[in-house]
């Protein structure tokens, strides 16, 4: 059942991906237009997500709730860091590479999916796994990005997105509600991430040579690793860790930061790569193949979870 919706779900987010190819190919739109898109994204979207993701009432319940899946994705995004360097080292992947490997997707895809196969009342389970992979992204994934030998401490912490992360600790920890009109605006820009980010993706691929994306080894290398590789061994240590024994529900709390390792790479990384001069071409490919592929990949991969 599981299975179903999660697979009903990436269908209905491939045909907004969909919709912003034919956009390019009727040349409404330019393959090229997409730039400002990932920047709405990078620096308006995204931060409200953050925000609106601390937005919650606590209770000693959820408190061990957010603890548990805090853990949970720290571990998968520690494993996957671990990973993405072994791998860059034995298989030379490029820094787009690593990155598209190393971070999911989990950003656009987890809160919409979540919300359809558990249920609206389990979103909130998402902030953990949603802001820790920013904090990484934007330490790790920027330095590696950017190829910088050492980290711009002052960068990270001006970032737009980290200072979203530390507004929205702020407001958790101090239970700081936000006027009814603000929260409604925030929830109606929120609901824009998965869209936006795969109408992006869709543009993108409208520009393309697709014959070219379709025979290329190194976007299937890493389509690879991300969908198969690397989530093994997550699959392995949240399966037979004993987190779930915790609590009450940590069956479905693991069972969020699973659905967020196995999603294809990052559409952030394809925003940073256009933002900071990389390939982003190459990047849009891995994300393409990764979100045709996880249309089979991740419910078998939950299947084999729950078994």
């Amino acid at each position: 059942m599981v299975s179903l919706l999660l697979f009903e779900k990436i269908v209905s987010l491939f045909l907004i991906l969909a919709s912003g190819y034919v956009l390019v190919k009727l040349k409404v739109l330019r393959s090229a237009d997409s730039r400002i898109l990932s920047q709405l994204c990078l620096y308006l979207v995204v931060p409200i997500v953050i925000i609106n993701a601390f937005s919650v009432e606590y209770t000693p319940e959820i408190l061990k709730g957010f603890a548990l899946s805090s853990a949970a994705a720290l571990t998968v995004l520690l494993l996957n860091v671990l990973l993405g360097y072994v791998c860059r080292k034995t298989l030379k992947l490029d820094p787009v590479e690593e990155c598209s490997v190393v971070y999911s997707n989990a950003g656009n895809l987890i809160i919409p999916i979540v919300a359809s196969v558990l249920g609206p009342e389990w979103v909130l389970y998402t902030s953990p796994f949603i802001c820790l992979q920013l904090i990484f992204i934007w330490t790790h994934g920027y330095q590696v990005i950017t190829e910088q030998k050492g980290m711009d401490l002052k960068k990270v912490i001006t970032n737009i997105n980290v200072i979203a992360i530390l507004i929205g600790i702020l407001f958790f920890a101090l239970q700081i509600k936000l006027p009814y009109v603000i929260r409604e605006t925030f929830d109606s820009i929120g609901s824009l991430l998965g869209p936006v980010s795969m109408l992006v993706t869709g543009m993108l691929i409208g520009g393309m040579d697709l014959k070219k994306v379709f025979l290329s080894k190194r976007v299937w290398l890493t389509a690879f690793l991300r969908l198969i590789v690397f989530p093994l061994l997550p699959l392995l240590v949240l399966k037979f860790c004993g987190l779930q024994t915790l609590h009450p529900d940590g069956a479905n709390i693991l069972l969020i930061s699973f659905f967020a390792c196995i999603s294809p790479s990052a559409a952030m990384i394809t925003q940073m790569a256009q933002v900071y001069g990389k390939d982003a071409e190459h990047a849009s490919a891995v994300n393409v193949l990764t979100t045709l592929l996880c249309i089979a990949t991740m419910p078998l991969l939950v299947m084999l979870y729950q078994l």
